[in-house]
């Protein structure tokens, strides 16, 4: 019995290993890449915390500092991680409100994954004395993961965090 993968399952995993990565100085889709889901037929949450993304205002430039945590059930492919992190690091320089942030990371990653559900959760530091944490989500049309989408959204904050540390 062979474990790990094979090369071609591997294609189209190119950032993986390599030392002299170029990091995009703005919003760069094109950086993220996937390879096989060797189970399929199991459901299975993984969950990426981004604990240091960065965006700027579109109004005045300033950067806005978030955790960004990504959870979803994949299908037939997972997202390569360094990949994601190039990819969320491209918004560095990107100006965009933080609720267009959570949804065009989750969109880039519905198109990019076609998962059987996932959601984007951004927690951002306040600025002007006023945090932002938008939540999107998304389950795959036609399954059961679409009603899941909806029952998350729908009970999302329920029993909201005690926030201290910002």
């Amino acid at each position: 019995m062979t474990s790990g993968r094979s090369k071609e399952e591997l294609q189209g995993v190119s950032l993986l290993g390599q030392k002299n990565v170029k990091y995009k100085s703005d919003y760069a889709p094109e950086v993220l890449e996937s390879f096989p889901n060797k189970h399929p037929e199991n459901d299975y949450f993984v969950k990426f915390n981004c604990p240091e993304f960065t965006s700027l205002c579109p109004m005045t430039g300033q950067p806005d500092f978030a955790t960004i945590y990504i959870s979803y059930v994949p299908d037939e492919k997972l997202v390569e991680s360094k990949s994601l992190k190039l990819y969320l690091f491209s918004f560095r320089n990107h100006g965009d409100f933080h609720e267009d942030c959570v949804n065009i990371i989750m969109n880039d990653l519905v198109k990019l994954l076609e998962p059987k559900y996932i959601e984007v959760w951004g927690k951002f530091l306040p600025r002007g004395g006023l945090s932002i944490d938008p939540y999107v989500n998304h389950g795959k049309q036609g399954t059961e993961w679409e009603q899941v989408a909806k029952q998350r959204l729908f009970q999302h904050d329920m029993y909201p965090e005690r926030i201290t540390n910002r």
